[in-house]
């Protein structure tokens, strides 16, 4: 039986993906840190679309660009980028696996960090290297685990009273 994760819980992990994007680090590995809250943005919306809405994706976004002080928008419109995407094949990756579900997720992901290129581009900035994408490889192979972590926290614990 179907049965909606609590808003607190999902308040909770996109409170989490923040803290772990505004982790500190340097180097190879800030280089290579997925966007954690695209991830969750994209989890909740495949599997419970009816709990989000374009304005929290939207509100994470001026959240992730005011805690970065980078261009103010650019987080905010990738984010929703990733909402409408998820939204729009949402039905269809509840069909797959997680593993077939990575690929495609990696894709909406490639996507967003090809707007944050458009929009720094169009600010003045050069051309970032192919090294600028290994966030979206990272993110792609953390898809399967992540979801499979979400999904066994989100759902209901059995009633110990009933049996």
């Amino acid at each position: 039986m179907y049965v909606p994760a609590s808003s607190l819980f999902i308040a909770t992990s996109l409170v989490i993906a923040l803290i772990l994007n505004f982790l500190p680090l340097q180097g190879d590995l800030l280089i290579a840190r997925p966007d954690f809250v695209a991830l969750a943005i994209a989890y909740w919306n495949v599997n419970h679309p009816h709990k989000l809405g374009m304005s929290l994706a939207f509100g994470m976004g001026l959240m992730m660009d005011v805690g970065n002080a980078g261009i103010m928008g650019q987080h905010a419109l990738a984010y929703c980028v990733i909402f409408y995407l998820t939204q729009i094949f949402g039905r269809r990756l509840r069909l797959f696996s997680l593993l077939k579900q990575a690929p495609q997720i990696g894709f909406f992901l490639f996507i967003m960090q090809t707007v944050f290129v458009l929009i720094a581009l169009s600010s003045g900035s050069t051309l970032p290297g192919w090294s600028y994408f290994h966030a979206t490889i990272t993110g792609t192979l953390l898809w399967a685990p992540a979801a499979f972590v979400m999904t066994l926290l989100s759902k209901p614990k059995p009633d110990s009273s009933a049996l």
